[in-house]
């Protein structure tokens, strides 16, 4: 009977080294300044890459003017050796996040791209004199307005409402 006792010591050592091992845990985890808010995301300024696109691109390139202040750009790109594709993202005053995109690319491939996998709508919305197709059922929510050589998308998590005042926003000169 000498091996059993031996072997409930193993156990109850197990058992108390455990123990300790989740106490020093927890302590650590109080005691430790952590920080669960949201990240503060940069704000970037995109005038100069506007100017660039505007002047390279083969079509009229759209950015958003008089956007509340809360509204914060986030990422900017043009790419003219690429199907001209301009991009400006920006982070909503609740949150969301909301993208213009435009390019020379296939509509149906481009679409597919900057909705992420969104596919239309009947449903049509007039912003502005011009007719926006709703698109929904992907990643993103979209307003999609095709044009003469270039297709324009404003696509994010945000709402229908917040796409809508993104695209109500947008001017090309």
């Amino acid at each position: 009977m000498a091996g059993s006792n031996g072997k409930q010591k193993t156990v109850r050592d197990m058992i108390l080294s455990l123990g300790l091992i989740g106490i020093a845990a927890a302590l650590i985890y109080v005691f430790i300044p952590h920080d669960d808010s949201a990240p503060d995301i940069p704000r970037v300024d995109y005038r100069v890459e506007l100017l660039t696109a505007r002047r390279s691109a083969a079509y009229p390139v759209a950015a958003p003017e008089g956007l509340p202040t809360a509204w914060k750009a986030t990422s900017v790109r043009f790419d003219g050796a690429n199907s001209d594709a301009w991009h400006l993202g920006f982070h909503a005053p609740d949150g969301q996040y909301v993208q213009i995109e435009q390019s020379t690319q296939k509509p149906s491939e481009f679409i597919d791209q900057a909705t992420q996998g969104a596919t239309a709508t009947k449903n049509t919305q007039r912003i502005d004199g011009r007719t926006w197709t709703r698109y929904t059922g992907g990643r993103y929510h979209a307003l999609v307005l095709p044009a003469k050589g270039s297709t324009t998308v404003v696509a994010g998590t945000g709402s229908f409402q917040q796409l809508t005042e993104m695209a109500r926003a947008l001017k090309t000169s």
